[in-house]
């Protein structure tokens, strides 16, 4: 792998200036990106995430990642509209956490690891949103890349670290 510090930031001009990428030279490929991150709370709000007075809270998250990941370039500055081919998230209640993962497909000229990212953040600031009333302590956390695929850079998958025991992630 190429030293992080010899590469240069895509999103700059020669100058050193905020830029948006010119993408008009790459190839039109499937694209796929896949992130996660979590939600950490108080194991009582998690047995009480399926029957908040607002609705079905996963089903409200979901449905926050997908419209969110659909209007990624609206969030992030130099990010390219994309044409979104496919977007499934997954939120699994855990005892103190909720995990969140989201998969995007794109056919275009760029990836789509904005959107996929983008797609887990919104999903839990929805949780946290339903959840806050009875624990405003929970924390959004672990916001991550975990792989992608197509593109001029190839393929990359993040390596599975084993978790600590014991670690609840809020450092108690």
């Amino acid at each position: 792998m190429t030293d992080p510090s010899a590469r240069k930031l895509s999103h700059l001009d020669a100058a050193g200036r905020a830029n948006m990428v010119d993408v008009s030279e790459k190839a039109v490929t499937r694209r796929v990106a896949e992130a996660s991150c979590r939600l950490l709370c108080e194991p009582s709000t998690i047995a009480r995430i399926s029957s908040l007075p607002k609705g079905d809270a996963v089903a409200v998250a979901r449905i926050a990642g997908i419209q969110a990941a659909k209007r990624t370039a609206e969030w992030i500055p130099l990010a390219h509209p994309l044409p979104i081919d496919q977007i499934s998230i997954e939120i699994e209640p855990a005892r103190d956490q909720v995990r969140i993962r989201s998969r995007v497909v794109v056919t275009a000229l760029t990836g789509a690891e904005m959107e996929a990212l983008v797609a887990c953040s919104a999903a839990a600031l929805a949780l946290y949103d339903m959840v806050k009333a009875i624990d405003r302590g929970c924390v959004v956390t672990d916001l991550r890349l975990d792989s992608k695929s197509g593109g001029a850079t190839g393929d990359y998958r993040r390596a599975q670290k084993s978790p600590v025991p014991g670690d609840n992630g809020r450092g108690e």
